[in-house]
């Protein structure tokens, strides 16, 4: 075992992707152990051979194709009509035109690398300070993952055995309270800096939202197919892909087959490496169970307290911790053999604690040093990783508070996937 953590801990630190620390220390641990090498292929493709993930390469598809066939444009412009007027306008738009590209891809990193480019030049062109900017449409796009559809929260469900229908009910309400909790802390910045905003106007309004109306409305369809039972979510991908194409060639004309081959392309590539992670992950979590380190990392955590507010505090500061260095697909993988022990032995709702985690998980993409969001908006925008590093501090705040109201609320996240679904 020593072999095992060892190398994990050397090949992270000298700067190895995490997918390929993850599988050498697994294959490593299972050579060292003894365990029969055909083990080493069967977990990991049992580890992905789920119709459920099907889901993960298709919603990536989905946000590259808006992204390329300008639907983002047209989400922002809208966004950008609808609360412009507040003070704060673009810093609000972010927000929303992130919370509607949200319902769509289901990644914070789709949000940044397409909506962020928009996003902050808009911003940087009309007077907003290019901190302030970035910091806003970093904090903005972790809302991805939360607001159904989630990756994250299907890579949980396939994992923990949740139904991601609820898991995807449960993302609304605090996806919704994170936007307005982002949209607070605009309006703080904007008053003392005062920021321009642009006059209200129906009438533009009317006219962006008729010519946008069929990009808002792509997180209704998918929301209403869950609530009516007309799809799974690896349907929904489906769904949102064929109707991606759909908008982007025949409405707004904006793909053509060079920009759709590199859409499929980069689609491939993130969807390897994002089930590869998942792949290495299952079999470095079954050397865990196997040698019942997960039984004793879960007994050590349940025997600091049986208070379930405290084991729950300890958990959240574990996850922020480790969502600040790792992947969170590896994080999932490899901490939910630890944690649904524990969970489960305090009686806590597993709908609950699923976005609790995802959220937990979607701070650390956005927190110093390691946050993969930073270094998306640093690239796009040309802001130095240290300008990213002072930017984002204020904007973790209000997910902060977002999370623990989500964690000793749990109505907060169970209410809506009760009342729609019958959880």
């Amino acid at each position: 075992m020593i072999l095992f953590f060892g190398s994990f801990v050397v090949l992270l630190l000298i700067g190895v992707p995490i997918s390929i620390s993850i599988g050498a220390s697994a294959i490593l641990g299972c050579l060292n152990l003894g365990y029969p090498l055909m083990v080493i292929g069967q977990k990991m493709v049992s580890g992905i051979d789920s119709f459920l993930l099907i889901a993960i390469p298709l919603f990536i598809l989905a946000g590259n194709l808006m992204n390329a066939g300008k639907i983002t444009e047209n989400i922002f412009d809208f966004a950008k009509r609808l609360v412009g007027w507040i003070p704060g306008g673009l810093g609000h738009a972010n927000v929303v035109a992130s919370l509607i590209f949200a319902g769509m891809s289901g990644s914070a990193a789709a949000d940044a690398g397409g909506l962020g480019t928009i996003e902050m030049q808009a911003m940087t062109t009309n007077g907003y300070d290019e901190e302030f900017s970035a910091g806003i449409t970093a904090a903005s796009s972790v809302i991805g993952p939360i607001f159904p559809p989630s990756i994250p929260l299907i890579i949980y469900g396939s994992v923990a055995s949740v139904s991601v229908s609820q898991l995807f009910m449960g993302g609304v309400v605090p996806g919704l309270l994170m936007a307005v909790a982002l949209m607070v802390l605009v309006f703080i910045f904007a008053v003392r800096r005062k920021y321009e905003r642009t006059a209200f106007n129906m009438r533009l309004l009317i006219k962006q939202f008729f010519a946008s109306v069929l990009s808002i409305i792509t997180p209704l369809i998918i929301l209403s197919g869950f609530v009516f039972g007309l799809f799974t979510p690896t349907e929904a991908s489906s769904v949102a892909v064929g109707y991606a194409l759909v908008i982007a060639l025949f409405v707004y004309r904006t793909l053509d087959w060079k920009t759709f081959k590199q859409c499929l392309l980069e689609s491939a590539i993130t969807s390897a490496n994002t089930l590869f992670i998942i792949g290495t992950s299952m079999l470095f979590s079954y050397v865990l169970i196997k040698e019942g380190v997960s039984a004793q990392m879960a007994d050590f955590i349940l025997g600091i307290s049986d208070n379930p507010n405290l084991i729950l505090l300890v958990i959240n500061i574990l996850l922020l911790v480790l969502g600040m260095f790792m992947e969170p697909g590896a994080i999932l993988t490899l901490m939910l053999p630890v944690l649904l022990p524990i969970v489960k032995a305090l009686q806590i709702d597993l709908v609950h604690f699923g976005v609790v985690m995802i959220l937990n998980l979607m701070i650390g993409q956005v927190t110093p040093p390691f946050g993969v969001c930073l270094f998306i908006i640093g690239d796009v925008s040309k802001v130095s990783l240290n300008k990213m590093y002072k930017a984002i501090l204020p904007f973790i705040i209000p997910l902060v508070i977002v999370l623990f109201m989500c964690t000793y609320i749990p109505e907060v996240v169970t209410w809506l996937p009760t009342k729609l679904l019958q959880a």
